[in-house]
């Protein structure tokens, strides 16, 4: 009789005070038979225990069963959990690690996705050499895009209302790329984001929500460069204005198109589910923003090939695009 396999457990380590139910309910539907196991306020210095806790109890089996996802809405806190995680796991307890603090790398790489599949499908080529704005770039989620953007070759503005914080964002993300892409200048009035976007190919706002960042007024003005323009933000007043949240890929004016904060939301779902997938299909490994994003473009790119394929029939099989 063969050894029934160990049951799936998924550990949330939460830096709020209440866990989300948003990342559990995703699980809940994703894995109904695996136990759920959700830890709130948790903080860095208490990590390290609730971990090697989980580590140990199963066997080096039941290690490679149990999943971990470190989230909350202080990025800084789940950054550093995530450190304690990797130096306190070694082999044969080796837990695989899902990293999404409220949403923000899932988010991000399904908005940078978003706007590269834009772009594609305009063919209007990919981020290099081009020039990204991401409004409210020092946030959770503009820091990751703003990254993301950069690993892909662009040159990106990131703005903030406190041009100290833009600065260090991207002074920090050009350390990381080992090459000179990001800048950091200040964005707070209509004025200052009019000149944050003039010469930009892309914008993403990347607000909290409730928060109007672009208004429409300034887009037409400096945004006469720009071929793609996104809002994560679905709460009015929407991060850019006059742009739907269900809009995906709606020319706003000649040249120029519009993605919504519902059709990137849709997309980060998916993404996240993905994102469970890989981890509950590993039995160890650190799950984050460059695995979320590699997702993301997976997605976006196969469907551009299918898209290309219906097109040109004869061309089935050949790889037409340029990765």
């Amino acid at each position: 009789m063969s050894k029934p396999t160990k049951k799936t457990i998924i550990i949330f380590l939460d830096t709020d005070k209440h866990s989300s139910p948003f990342d559990i309910l995703t699980a809940v539907d994703l894995y109904p038979d695996a136990q759920i196991l959700p830890y709130s306020n948790v903080a860095p210095e208490d990590s390290k225990r609730i971990i090697q806790d989980a580590m140990f109890p199963r066997g080096p089996d039941g290690a490679k069963h149990t999943k971990l996802f470190i989230g909350g809405y202080d990025v800084e806190k789940a950054i550093q959990i995530l450190d304690i995680a990797k130096k306190s796991m070694f082999p044969p307890f080796e837990l695989a690690v899902i990293v999404d603090p409220r949403g923000a790398y899932t988010t991000a790489s399904a908005a940078v996705a978003k706007t590269l599949s834009v772009l594609m499908e305009k063919n209007l080529g990919d981020f290099k050499g081009k020039t990204v704005t991401v409004l409210a770039g020092t946030g959770p989620v503009g820091q990751i895009a703003s990254s993301l953007y950069a690993i892909e070759g662009a040159n990106v503005v990131v703005t903030s209302r406190d041009l100290a914080r833009s600065t260090a964002v991207a002074s920090k993300i050009n350390e990381e790329i080992g090459t000179e892409r990001a800048c950091g200048i200040k964005a707070g009035s209509p004025h200052e984001v009019g000149e944050a976007i003039k010469s930009s190919h892309v914008i993403l706002s990347a607000g909290a929500a409730g928060i109007a960042l672009l208004p429409r007024a300034a887009l037409e003005e400096f945004g006469s460069e720009c071929k793609v323009v996104a809002d994560i933000n679905a709460i009015p007043p929407l991060g850019v204005e006059g742009l739907k949240p269900t809009d995906e890929n709606v020319e706003l004016k000649s040249g120029m198109w519009g993605i919504g904060a519902l059709t990137i939301g849709t997309f980060k779902n998916k993404i996240e589910a993905q994102l469970f997938k890989r981890a509950v299909e590993s039995p160890k490994g650190i799950f984050d923003y460059k695995v979320a994003y590699e997702i993301a473009k997976t997605i976006v790119m196969e469907k551009l090939q299918k898209s290309k394929e219906k097109q040109n029939p004869g061309e089935s099989g050949r790889n037409l695009l340029p990765f």
